[in-house]
């Protein structure tokens, strides 16, 4: 009766919705004349909690670069400006590219309550889902693909994360056989048991978990709550990672206006707003204003938020919290390492004879991105040597011969890519050490009490 009841309510707010949205539909406007070195795009509509995620996850999963962005909701109206380029800083002309913006997120856009509330969620029977967390040591990454080989699945998209000693994987595989998704449930009950296995290892005082359906999820969206309800922001207490180091994020509360007003500093790259409005909504905050500009080498945030319930932040503790949680945000996504790309015919087992030659190698990889089209793998890895130091050439030089020179390339130089042992202590991360970077310290924002 219950379930029924809540059905119902449920069905009244989705019908609520789709009425305001028809007396209000958004408007996108694509503008490519006004603004010298980006295009800019303007989205109004009826404003909603999780809005500005949807809004940001559709340009970035285009890998458009934002540059600037301008928003405000006050008032139940969400308006909202970017300037954004492609890959190579161009303005956006593909009119493909544009009309998919244009539908996406005007009022062609079929949006229900139950979708923004697992933004980025998208169900696909094509292919079983596989989420992964736990401790990271060395050859973790090859050890879960040589188990996922001998369960006769391929690895045809997945993502992998590492930060603070934590390695989280989202990884979308299908039936060697069937080419589709896996559903028999004592072999889907094997391959949890199994990968749990692997990520236990001998480190009993973390918990490890693998989670395994049939829906698909938005990769990186997905990662982000991952490690947050892991709470791998949590600093370890040998954390070596100085306060200069880290991406500088402050918390203020402008008392005039009952706001709490969020700013961070850090390097700019692609898909920073992301991460952090990504970790705002997830932490239940609601952005009022903000201002990003990300045109240098530097990129600076400002938002005006309060909690969904209308209240700034309240203690010092929520407020430490709060940093802690947008610096590992912004930490998790840096590619450390050296960037190694693999491009070539897709076949069952691939991704763990690559990973098992980076092992045996002594290459930990720290991030990793695979991607299966048309038959074919597109693949990235980021490399460090296991044992801290910068990358041998001639070490690089045997994996691309095993593997095939002209399949694997080196998309940076390994001396610049790789810390020095004595900056701070090992830490494997799927892995590798999370490599000290430089932010300036620029202090509070003075104009808030």
């Amino acid at each position: 009766m219950m379930e029924a009841t809540m059905s119902f309510s449920q069905g009244i707010n989705d019908e609520y919705e789709k009425f305001i949205r028809r007396m209000n539909p958004p408007r996108v406007v694509i503008d490519n004349e006004n603004c010298k070195n980006a295009t800019v795009i303007q989205v109004d509509s009826a404003n909603e909690h999780g809005i500005l995620l949807e809004v940001v996850q559709v340009l970035t999963d285009l890998n458009l670069i934002i540059t600037k962005a301008y928003i405000s909701s006050d008032g139940g109206w969400f308006m909202d400006v970017f300037n954004v380029t492609d890959q190579n800083g161009n303005k956006i002309t593909d009119e493909g590219v544009l009309d998919y913006i244009r539908k996406s997120l005007g009022p062609d856009a079929c949006f229900t309550s139950s979708m923004r509330r697992s933004v980025g969620v998208k169900q696909s029977m094509d292919h079983t889902s596989i989420e992964l967390i736990g401790s990271d040591r060395p050859g973790l990454l090859s050890e879960v693909s040589a188990v996922l080989t001998h369960l006769k699945c391929n690895v045809v998209n997945g993502e992998v994360w590492t930060h603070n000693t934590r390695a989280a994987a989202v990884m979308q595989v299908t039936d060697e056989e069937t080419g589709g998704a896996i559903t028999d449930p004592e072999r889907l009950s094997m391959i949890k048991k199994l990968l749990c296995n692997v990520l236990k290892g001998s480190n009993k005082s973390r918990e490890a978990k693998t989670v395994v359906s049939h829906g698909g999820t938005h990769t990186e969206r997905r990662l982000h709550q991952m490690m947050f309800a892991d709470r791998d922001y949590e600093r370890l207490s040998d954390d070596a990672l100085g306060e200069s180091q880290r991406p500088n994020v402050n918390v203020v509360n402008w008392h005039d206006r009952d706001y709490s007003v969020v700013t961070i500093r850090s390097k700019d790259r692609p898909k920073l707003l992301f991460d952090a409005v990504c970790t705002l909504t997830d932490m239940q905050y609601v952005v009022f204003h903000g201002n990003v500009d990300a045109e240098g080498p530097e990129a600076y945030q400002e938002y005006c938020i309060r909690h969904v319930d209308g209240s700034p932040v309240k203690s010092d503790a929520e407020r430490q919290r709060l940093v802690h949680c947008l610096e590992a945000a912004i930490e998790r996504r840096v590619s450390e390492g050296l960037k190694l790309e693999l491009c070539t015919t897709d076949r069952v087992g691939l991704l763990s004879d690559v990973t098992r030659i980076f092992r045996e190698n002594s290459l930990n990889v720290t991030r990793a991105e695979v991607t299966t089209r048309s038959g074919k793998a597109l693949n990235t890895f980021y490399v460090c040597d296991a044992s801290g130091y910068p990358v041998d050439s001639k070490i690089i030089d045997s994996i691309r011969q095993a593997i095939g020179q002209t399949i694997l390339q080196v998309k940076n130089n390994p001396e610049e890519a790789n810390q020095n042992p004595q900056e701070s202590p090992s830490r494997f991360l799927f892995g590798g050490l999370f490599k000290s970077r430089s932010f300036c310290n620029f202090g509070l924002v003075k104009s808030y009490s």
